[in-house]
């Protein structure tokens, strides 16, 4: 194994954690069911979810009874979905790119996808390709300006939360979805909103992913990083930490 190939599987393991750890945060169980609902996901239909990770969605899908084909860009973490889900159809693909012959699937899911996408319209243009008609799309995924930290430096915190959100490639994706599939010509457009509230050590990996990405950036010092993190451990050591995290969930029909 290169050094390269190491390093990335490094990274993409560390994101399976991340990925995991939001699993378990309370209510990520329901959001997810919510999706399905939304999706239409019943026994004899079928559905792909895109930008699968490690697979969970697609082994929650079968469980209805749904024929579901999970899609990632990561070989690695289609590897990975394989080993936790063996009896389960993954594969290898891209967003813009997907596996599947038109018109051939029930449902389109995308999960904390879209705001990693440089072009949603395109992707929502296959999307529409591989879906039958009247077919179900749902998108879920936060807006990473809108998350929520109390702290006793409102203005660090605002600097920290926006640095961490020009890391991401669409930022800002989440609040585009109503226009996004009007523009791509799908019907029975809905949005929701499901706010997680978390107080506890449980939301510690999230404040730290962010207050490091606001230091690669330089956008603070190490020295205020470190200074907000302590703030913030010591509000979760004393139950006073508070983070609210928007999930948009929009909906749709292929026409």
């Amino acid at each position: 194994m290169t050094r390269k190939t190491d390093q990335t599987h490094q990274a993409t393991d560390g994101l399976v954690a991340l990925l995991d750890a939001a699993d378990r945060l309370p209510g990520a169980g329901e959001l997810r069911a919510r999706s399905y609902d939304l999706l239409g996901a019943e026994p004899g239909t079928s559905a792909v979810d895109v930008g699968c990770g490690a697979g969970r969605a697609v082994a929650e899908l079968a469980g209805r009874g749904v024929q579901a084909v999970g899609v990632d860009a990561s070989e690695r973490m289609i590897a990975i979905a394989h080993g936790r889900w063996p009896d389960a159809d993954f594969r290898v693909a891209q967003a813009y790119a997907l596996p599947l012959a038109g018109a051939s699937v029930d449902g389109y899911r995308a999960d904390k996808v879209f705001h990693e996408l440089a072009e949603p319209e395109r992707a929502l243009a296959e999307a529409g390709r591989v879906l039958a008609p009247g077919g179900r799309i749902v998108l879920v995924g936060q807006d990473w300006d809108t998350i929520v930290v109390d702290s006793a430096d409102p203005s660090l915190t605002r600097t920290i939360v926006h640095a961490r959100a020009d890391l991401t490639i669409a930022p800002r994706a989440a609040r585009r979805y109503r226009t996004l599939l009007l523009d791509a010509g799908f019907t029975d457009v809905t949005v929701e909103v499901h706010t997680g509230i978390l107080n506890g050590p449980a939301a510690l990996p999230l404040l730290t992913g962010l207050a490091e990405g606001a230091c690669s950036t330089a956008a603070v010092t190490r020295g205020q990083a470190d200074t907000w993190l302590e703030e913030q451990r010591a509000r979760a050591a004393a139950d006073r930490l508070f983070l609210a995290l928007p999930m948009f969930m929009a909906a749709a029909t292929a026409p």
